[in-house]
């Protein structure tokens, strides 16, 4: 993996469980604000779906953006720690 890769994934994986970020946000994070096509190329590299939730990364427009288990595991997967984070919460 490349530096740059490296330190998206370090990113990601500061994302709190229930929360999104887009992949533009990821970017601007990573030091290269334009680079949001890389930042999906890096997560889509990703060797460690558990340690890093790259399903947490989002487009900035109402979709998802892709995740390799399909579009609709990350939606779920999404709405499912929401609802875990909001039990938490009680």
């Amino acid at each position: 993996m490349t530096e740059f890769e490296k330190k998206v994934l370090r990113i990601t994986a500061k994302i709190p469980l229930g929360e999104v970020r887009t992949y533009k946000w990821v970017a601007r994070k990573a030091g290269k604000p334009r680079a949001y096509r890389a930042v999906a190329n890096a997560l889509a590299k990703n060797p460690f779906t558990i340690l890093v939730p790259c399903h947490r990364v989002v487009t900035s427009g109402k979709g998802y953006g892709g995740y390799a288990h399909g579009r609709r595991m990350k939606k779920d997967l999404i709405n499912l720690e929401k609802k875990i984070k909001d039990m938490i919460q009680l």
